[in-house]
């Protein structure tokens, strides 16, 4: 069975496509939590600029690519 507290990513990074909604939003926010470093990729820029910016309000590390 899945336990959520024991998935760890630490020192890892994931790339996210389709990550401004859904169930891309979703994997990016689980893989941020279990401490990777996430990519959100998406084919409309502000919901992935959002869901970067509830992933580093909440407290995940990272910073923004041009």
């Amino acid at each position: 069975m899945f336990d959520p507290q024991s998935f760890r990513l630490d020192d890892q990074v994931a790339l996210v496509t389709g990550a401004g909604t859904g169930i891309g939003r979703a994997i990016a926010g689980t893989f941020a939590q279990a401490g990777a470093a996430v990519l959100v990729t998406d084919l409309h820029a502000e919901a992935a600029e959002r869901v970067a910016r509830e992933i580093t309000d909440g407290g995940g590390g990272g910073q923004e690519l041009d």
